[in-house]
């Protein structure tokens, strides 16, 4: 664990830094207030500090030694609870991609455990751990990266899928399960964020009926398919305030809301202010990027 907080300390040269294609080194050196952002699937690694992350009503804190593994793209509120400037904190995050996760399971004994879960935070097996050192090694041997960089993702993905985390990744993978069923409602939903949510549409999308729809979206994420939509709704509306050129309400209005003042009271509600004044804030204060993890 000292070799993995070592190897980000050196490299992390902002909060996030993207050190590699799909691996993010992440560093606080204050507690940070609470954000909400969307997690990408995702591994990520606390080599130092605690981090608190909300997940529909679910409060998880995810620490040294503790991985977190995300399988679908989950509205959250994450926060940096313990870091200071002598002990940052230090975490590193590695993009899961579901098409290499599948080549891996069909080499591998078949397993038939799944579980229906979209994040989850459990004690980061020592493998794993090695393994994670092993890619973050190359960043001192980056002429090694062209030969070894594929062969230590491989071993980090191998690791990952003989490890506590394996089941929560299995179902999604090999489609089958509420996660996977999940997955493709939370596919729809994403694609047609700005338009009206019709629950018996959705169903029929995903081929299930309206209470299994209902009942396995919320089992899996924590949140309703109503209350999932209003979140990526909004995430989006605020990165388009950010990047600028257009007023709240037409941002609005390009998200899916009809009403200007509905809008800016549900994005005061998530954001603590309403969108021209949050937008201008952190333009203001040049903020940083939500950390993925």
């Amino acid at each position: 664990m000292h070799e993995l907080g070592d190897l980000v300390l050196r490299h992390a040269t902002e909060p996030i830094t993207e050190a590699l294609p799909g691996v993010l080194l992440l560093r606080a050196d204050a507690p940070t207030h609470a954000t909400p952002v969307v997690y990408e699937p995702m591994l990520c690694l606390v080599a130092q500090g605690v981090k608190r992350v909300i997940v529909g009503r679910r409060t998880l804190l995810y620490r040294e030694a503790t991985s977190m593994v995300v399988t679908l793209a989950m509205p959250v509120t994450g926060q940096v609870v313990q870091a200071s400037a002598t002990q940052p904190y230090l975490a590193v995050g590695f993009r899961l991609d579901p098409a290499a996760l599948a080549e891996l399971l069909l080499v591998m004994p078949p397993q038939t455990a799944t579980a229906d879960v979209a994040l989850e935070v459990r004690p980061a097996e020592p493998t794993l751990l090695e393994a994670a050192v092993r890619v973050l090694r190359l960043l001192d041997r980056p002429a090694d990266l062209p030969v070894l960089g594929p062969l230590v993702a491989r071993e980090l993905l191998y690791r990952l899928l003989n490890g506590p985390h394996a089941p929560a990744l299995r179902g999604l993978v090999q489609g089958r399960g509420r996660t996977a069923q999940v997955a493709r409602t939370v596919a729809w939903i994403r694609r047609h964020h700005n338009q009206p949510l019709r629950i018996a549409e959705l169903a029929a999308q995903v081929a299930l009926s309206e209470s299994a729809l209902h009942r396995g979206f919320k089992a899996v994420t924590g949140m309703s398919p109503l209350q999932y939509q209003k979140a990526i709704r909004l995430q989006e509306a605020r990165q388009r305030l950010l990047v600028g050129g257009d007023d709240a309400a037409s941002i609005g209005f390009a998200v899916g809301y009809g009403s200007p003042s509905q809008f800016s009271r549900e994005y005061a509600r998530l954001f603590g202010q309403p969108p021209a004044r949050d937008a201008a804030q952190l333009r203001a204060a040049n903020a940083e990027p939500a950390a993925p993890c």
